[in-house]
């Protein structure tokens, strides 16, 4: 009946109280933002992508893609082979929208293996080179560059190249530096000399370009260019835009060997293919959750924005015709490209790793 007590047990109950109420309050607001977070997420635009691709230059054009259309480029890389098999597992319901890979041969594998679905290539960019797209319609090219011949300055005159079966002869023996059997850009090289020259000539042009090797093959298309400037050997065989980014690199070694060698384009003469050329390309998944968003981005790679930025950049060759190549690609002059249907480099590509296989090219 104290009255003191009783004041004192009514404010402790209201102070217990209101430290509930703020607790629930807390919790509330918790709880609220959470499931806003869950709406935005759920709500925001995507496109996602597997690509084979690794260069800063497509981390650049993915951010200013997000800038300029509010979409949000979630980016998985891999192996071209490794990203099919994903694509195959998730199956239906898989997330990706978008493959991209440095390989035609690539492409033709991932239709082949029923994920793609035909794209109207009017509909993406109406002024992309008619040679570079797909005749099945199932993927556009990004960028392309050329299997060229570099050589010494000093050691070696253009006058001596000529086209990729001179290779042979035996004035290149201990002299020729190239990659792995194992490198897609040599498959698609090989793949596309057995679609022009067919089997037995492939064989025996294998045998002969092993005989004139200037070492065991290793390293990467730089490391022969390295090479051929360390004297190791005088020709190499690379794929263009290598010596573009050795000839802008930071690194003033690298260069001083690019500026060691020049460019030759084979197959140039009359009635012959020309240089052979492979492309980076991107195929529309038959399960693309985000269609709509993934067509806007390859809009926005193959528009003249983008196609400049590659090739000042990664010095690839632009696939959109009113694109010009990069001042130091256009230095190397035109040449005439090999028209083939790019997909035999991916339909001869089983028969191009055998051949690698019996003519010991390690």
């Amino acid at each position: 009946k104290n009255p003191l007590f009783k004041f004192n047990l009514n404010k402790s109950y209201l102070c217990q109280k209101k430290k509930f109420m703020r607790k629930i309050m807390i919790l509330t607001l918790v709880i609220l933002t959470f499931f806003s977070c869950l709406n935005v997420q759920k709500d925001q635009e995507v496109v996602n992508v597997y690509t084979k691709r690794h260069y800063q230059v497509d981390k650049d054009l993915f951010k200013s893609f997000e800038t300029e259309y509010g979409i949000k480029v979630n980016v998985v890389k891999a192996s071209a082979d490794e990203l099919i098999e994903r694509i195959k597992t998730e199956g239906e319901n898989g997330p990706a929208d978008i493959i991209i890979t440095v390989d035609a041969g690539k492409l033709y594998k991932a239709a082949q293996e029923n994920l793609l679905q035909k794209i109207d290539a009017s509909e993406i960019c109406k002024t992309l080179n008619p040679a570079l797209i797909d005749v099945n319609e199932y993927w556009l090219p990004i960028t392309y560059r050329s299997r060229v011949i570099v050589y010494h300055k000093d050691r070696v005159s253009p006058s001596e190249l000529s086209t990729y079966n001179d290779l042979t002869d035996s004035k290149w023996k201990n002299r020729l530096l190239v990659r792995t059997s194992t490198n897609a850009y040599n498959q698609a090289l090989m793949s596309s000399i057995i679609a022009h020259e067919g089997e037995d000539f492939a064989i025996d042009w294998s045998n002969k370009i092993v005989e004139n090797f200037a070492r065991d093959p290793k390293g990467n298309d730089r490391d022969q260019v390295r090479a051929i400037s360390a004297n190791v050997g005088d020709i190499a065989i690379v794929n263009s835009y290598y010596i573009g980014l050795l000839m802008s690199s930071k690194d003033s070694l690298d260069r001083k060997v690019g500026e060691s060698v020049n460019v030759f384009f084979p197959n140039q003469g009359e009635g012959q293919s020309g240089a052979h050329v492979n492309i980076s390309g991107i195929g529309l998944l038959k399960t693309a959750p985000n269609t709509e968003n993934a067509k806007s981005l390859m809009k926005f790679l193959t528009s003249e924005y983008a196609q400049e930025y590659y090739t000042n950049n990664s010095y690839e060759y632009p696939v959109n015709t009113r694109v010009k190549p990069s001042k130091i690609i256009a230095e190397w002059g035109e040449f005439k490209i090999d028209n083939l249907d790019l997909n035999k480099l991916g339909s001869f590509r089983k028969k191009a790793v055998e051949i690698f296989e019996k003519s010991n090219w390690k």
